[in-house]
Formats: structure tokens, C-alpha cells, sequence
């Protein structure tokens, strides 16, 4: 198993900016995956997550109705876009998988990838 992300960068506040993450080594669509991030400072968490036991993607509360993450199952591609963004989004992004996983705490993730900084100020 295998992820890349990219994407990150300086961004003003309001801003937008687009993080991808590619995929290798495994079936897209029969893992659970998502987006996490850490501040400095502050503990991992989860951001945004697609599992096989959620009828829904799963949002952290900070991020909904401003972030929406998205899967390309032909490309092996996962997106998060990034809308409004806050100075308080400020971290490094990770893209994470797992075979089964409920919801989006980072524990139950096995697989991360390096990791992109997400930098928010004006």
C-alpha cells in the first residue's frame, strides 16, 4: 500500500486550494480512506472520510459545508477540496487508508501516506 499526497501550499484566508492523493497497492473502492491533519502542537485528526460502513462521507464538524472529499476510482485518485479556508486549517494534511474502518478516527487507519502542508494566512 502506497499514498502520495499533493497539493499543499499558502493559501489566504478564504482561499481554496485542492489536495490530491494517489493510490497504489490496494482496491480503492473496497478500503476505507480519508484525509487527517495535525497542527503543531495538537493531535491528529480526522478531517473527512469514505468508508464501507457509512452510508455518507464522514466531515469533522470545523470543516463542514467547506471541505468535500471525493474519490477517482479509475485514476486511484482522492481529492479534498478546500473552500473558505481558516487561518485554524493550518497543518499537515495526510491521506490515510484502511481495510475496515468506522468513521474517521486516525487509531483505526493503518496506511499513511508523508504527508502535504496546508499553510492559511494572509
Amino acid at each position: 500500500v502506497q499514498l502520495a499526497e499533493s497539493g499543499g501550499g499558502l493559501a489566504q484566508p478564504g482561499g481554496s486550494l485542492r489536495l490530491s492523493c494517489a493510490t497504489s497497492g490496494f482496491t480503492l473502492n473496497y478500503y476505507a480512506i480519508g484525509w487527517f491533519r495535525q497542527a503543531p502542537g495538537k493531535e491528529r485528526e480526522g478531517v473527512s472520510c469514505i468508508t464501507s460502513t457509512d452510508a455518507s462521507p464522514y466531515y469533522a464538524d470545523s470543516v463542514k459545508g467547506r471541505f468535500t472529499i471525493s474519490r477517482d476510482l479509475a485514476k486511484k485518485m482522492v481529492y479534498l477540496e478546500m473552500n473558505s479556508l481558516k487561518p485554524e486549517d493550518t497543518a499537515v494534511y495526510y491521506c490515510a487508508t484502511e481495510r475496515v474502518a468506522r468513521g474517521c478516527e486516525p487509531r483505526q487507519y493503518d496506511w499513511w501516506g508523508p504527508g502535504t502542508q496546508v499553510t492559511v494566512s494572509a
